[in-house]
């Protein structure tokens, strides 16, 4: 067997597969902490990253190290379904939105100047834990770290247990359009708005309005499977010309996209020197499909381990199970009766105050505030997904 010789060049403290959200969140991460400021990194991407290919949008009561490229924030959220339709003013919290090519450019641009940080383009088609470290493969040679991070995306369709297991999706068509008459409030962004036909699933149009004649209107779905293109359009299309009343308005950009939300195990770690990252390490919050505030935190405590004590922490992610299961329990819903959905969101959001709901979806409720929650919204749904859960298979829509 040839061993294999890796050039003193091609050797680091840190390997990050990905230069995505999560890949870019731990680099910035590693370039503020002054105790790893000697610990070289190598980021490999397949892509450019020149394009403004998604947003992300997420609520936070507190400033963050991404500010100055927010691209708008609201300080009130609006959600509508048959029955209850209120605005809520957020009080401390603010939701915001960031665009991942203003994203790209700001990371890239701290870490520019920083001999720490390496960027190699290409993919790596081999990532295996080694006795001191890891070895990653790309096209162009081979690299070595102490640790690795992987944040390139799981292959769900390999992995799918479905006997065990929900896969559900969050996926969405989206249309960033101009008009010409003041139609959208720029400090209210539209959360949920269920007016619309249920269809047996969840459904919901979702609006960013960044000025009166400026938003981002999209048609967002929580089930199996995608539409052919056309219905989302038509969707976006009814609300803005039969719930807005325009007459006339222009698209000025599109977005897709398809989020995995499921209850399948996806660890936290490969082996002793690989590390998860982003979707692949369970960062996708499986019931709401949202990631980018918990790849922040996921990285922030990385960085303090490895700055603390030279290793990641022993438990990565600090997850809690109790939420997990809440999780696993409305996933179950969404796939028996996805049209519940909205009835169980309509009960959270007119019996709750919005910070315990986001502290809820957060993570960060009290056992006392939990309760407050569950006791908020229709036992017999979830109920039925305990006997689920309890027999270990997923509920079918009968």
């Amino acid at each position: 067997m040839q061993n294999t010789v890796v050039a003193a060049d091609s050797d680091f403290d840190y390997l990050i597969v990905g230069g995505g959200a999560a890949g870019l969140s731990l680099a910035f991460h590693i370039a503020q902490e002054p105790r790893l400021a000697t610990k070289r990194v190598l980021i490999i991407e397949p892509e450019a990253k020149d394009q403004n290919d998604r947003t992300w949008s997420f609520w936070t009561d507190e400033p963050t190290v991404f500010d100055g490229v927010v691209t708008h924030e609201w300080s009130q959220i609006a959600f509508r379904s048959p029955g209850f339709d209120k605005v809520i003013n957020l009080g401390r919290y603010r939701y915001k939105t960031i665009n991942g090519l203003d994203y790209y450019h700001f990371v890239r641009r701290a870490l520019a100047d920083n001999p720490q940080f390496r960027f190699e383009q290409g993919s790596v088609t081999a990532l295996e834990n080694t006795a001191s470290g890891v070895r990653a493969a790309t096209a162009t040679g081979k690299f070595t770290a102490r640790y690795g991070f992987d944040s390139r995306p799981p292959d769900l369709a390999k992995l799918q247990q479905p006997a065990r297991h929900r896969y559900l999706l969050q996926h969405f068509v989206g249309w960033e359009v101009e008009t010409d008459v003041d139609v959208f409030d720029p400090i209210t962004m539209e959360f949920m708005d269920f007016r619309g036909e249920q269809h047996h699933e969840a459904r919901f149009i979702y609006v960013l309005p960044y000025a009166p004649r400026k938003a981002l209107v999209e048609y967002t779905l929580f089930s199996e499977n995608v539409l052919p293109k056309a219905e989302y359009e038509a969707a976006i299309r009814a609300y803005l010309t039969d719930t807005l009343g325009l007459k006339s308005f222009r698209i000025t950009a599109e977005e897709m996209g398809a989020i995995p939300m499921t209850d399948h195990p996806l660890p936290a770690r490969d082996g002793a020197h690989i590390i998860n990252l982003g979707t692949r390490g369970g960062r996708a919050k499986p019931s709401t499909g949202y990631a980018f505030k918990r790849i922040q935190q996921h990285s922030a405590r990385l960085v303090a381990a490895l700055a603390s004590t030279g290793h990641p922490p022993v438990d990565v992610t600090g997850d809690r199970w109790q939420f997990r299961l809440f999780d696993t329990l409305l996933l179950d819903i969404m796939k028996r009766h996805g049209e519940s959905t909205r009835d169980i969101f309509r009960q959270l959001f007119e019996r709750n105050p919005v910070e315990r709901i986001f502290r809820f979806l957060d993570e960060t409720t009290s056992w006392v505030d939990n309760f407050r929650i569950m006791n908020s919204v229709s036992p017999w749904p979830f109920m039925r997904s305990i006997v689920h859960v309890l027999r270990g298979r997923p509920g079918q829509r009968h």
